[in-house]
Formats: structure tokens, C-alpha cells, sequence
């Protein structure tokens, strides 16, 4: 059995996800804590559920979804998980820090690229990669079949979709890989994302009003 606890974090109110199964196995994406209070409380519950962090998965770069990056990877010392077409964009983590008035030191953690066709495994439960490149050039999804749910970060939404007035954004280019990658998928999955609630395939196909 998978067990997804999301925590809300910093300015941006991003969702940072810790997915474990009952053998204490876990994953830690889009680490977003960005203050002593929401590292602790992250610390915490991994600390209480006993979890052993196996890897940081990262389902894009932007900023707000890696403050608490350093941080994961010198603690738990284990590979981060990304796009290599978003290496740029957290390369750019010291500049976009300085637009949000915060000094940040580069990020130095183990990067492991991955790319769409891939597959990982927590717990023999199987995660597909999808790259939906719009948002940021490097967006992936992970996405669990066998429970119907997927971690799709920002780029889709209830009700939206994520921006694309960013660095690299494409808005033809996002609306089209959540068409042809996200909505064939079936319409049960759950989409769990990178701010906000959780939404469902079938409802967003049905409602969101960027595919009307």
C-alpha cells in the first residue's frame, strides 16, 4: 500500500509530497521547505513514520518547488531524481532567489536525469515518466498506473493548467502534452499537484476550462 502526505510550503504555497509504502520506503518530491519551521516539520513526520528516504524526486525546478533541495540531499544523501532539460532552470536558482529578495547558495546535490519512457520503482510499485514540457522545459509526471494517481507537479491543476509566461514556457506546447500524454490516461487517476488541491483526469477533461 502507498500513503501520500502533503505538506504546504513557503511563498508560494507549493505542495511538497512525501510518498512511502508500509515498509517504511519513501520518496521526498519537490522538497519546497524554505524556513526552520517546515524543515522540522518534515523532519518530523519522517522521523515518526520511520521512513527511510530512498530517493528526491523532482518534477521541475523552479524555485519554489526546490528551497528545501540542499537541504534533502545533504541530509539524506541520496540521488536526486530530474529532467536534464530543467538543469538550466536550477542552475538559475542564486538569480531567481535574488527576484524574491533571498540569498541562496548554488545547489550542489547528485543529480540522476531521467527521461520520458522511464521507469522507477518504489516498493515494486511502478512509476511511468511523462515529459510535458510548457511550464518549464524539464516538467515531468510520475504516474502510478497500478493505483491510478500521478505526481504531475505544475503542469496540470484543478481547474488550470501551470503557467507559461516563465523562463522557456510554451503554452501550445504544454496544452498539447497534457491532451496526447495526461488525458488518455484513465479518467479515475488522480492527479496530485505541485499547488492545491487534488483533481481527478476525468474532471479536468470534463471542466477545466483550458480544454473547453
Amino acid at each position: 500500500m502507498l500513503h501520500i502526505k502533503t505538506f504546504v510550503f513557503n511563498f508560494a504555497s507549493e505542495n511538497t509530497y512525501i510518498l512511502y509504502s508500509d515498509n517504511k520506503k519513501a520518496w521526498l518530491i519537490d522538497p519546497g521547505n524554505a524556513n526552520g519551521q517546515e524543515t522540522q516539520s518534515l523532519k518530523d513526520f519522517i522521523t515518526e513514520k520511520e521512513l527511510h528516504i530512498e530517493k528526491i524526486l523532482l518534477t521541475h525546478a523552479h524555485i519554489d518547488h526546490v528551497l528545501g533541495l540542499q537541504w534533502a540531499s545533504d541530509t539524506y544523501q541520496v540521488p536526486v531524481i530530474m529532467h536534464r532539460d530543467d538543469k538550466e532552470v536550477l542552475d538559475m536558482f542564486q538569480i531567481s532567489g535574488m527576484r524574491f529578495g533571498m540569498t541562496l547558495d548554488h545547489i550542489t546535490a547528485d543529480i540522476e536525469y531521467i527521461r520520458e519512457g522511464d521507469e522507477i520503482l518504489l516498493n515494486g510499485e511502478q512509476f511511468k515518466i511523462y515529459h510535458v514540457p510548457g511550464h518549464s522545459p524539464g516538467s515531468v509526471v510520475y504516474h502510478n498506473e497500478n493505483r491510478k494517481f500521478m505526481i504531475s507537479g505544475d503542469v496540470l491543476f484543478e481547474g488550470s493548467i501551470g503557467r507559461t509566461d516563465l523562463y522557456k514556457g510554451n503554452y501550445e506546447q504544454l496544452i498539447e502534452g497534457i491532451k496526447t500524454k495526461l488525458f488518455i490516461l484513465d479518467e479515475e487517476t488522480r492527479v496530485f499537484s505541485g499547488h492545491g488541491h487534488p483533481t481527478s483526469i476525468g474532471f479536468e477533461k470534463q471542466h477545466n476550462p483550458f480544454f473547453k
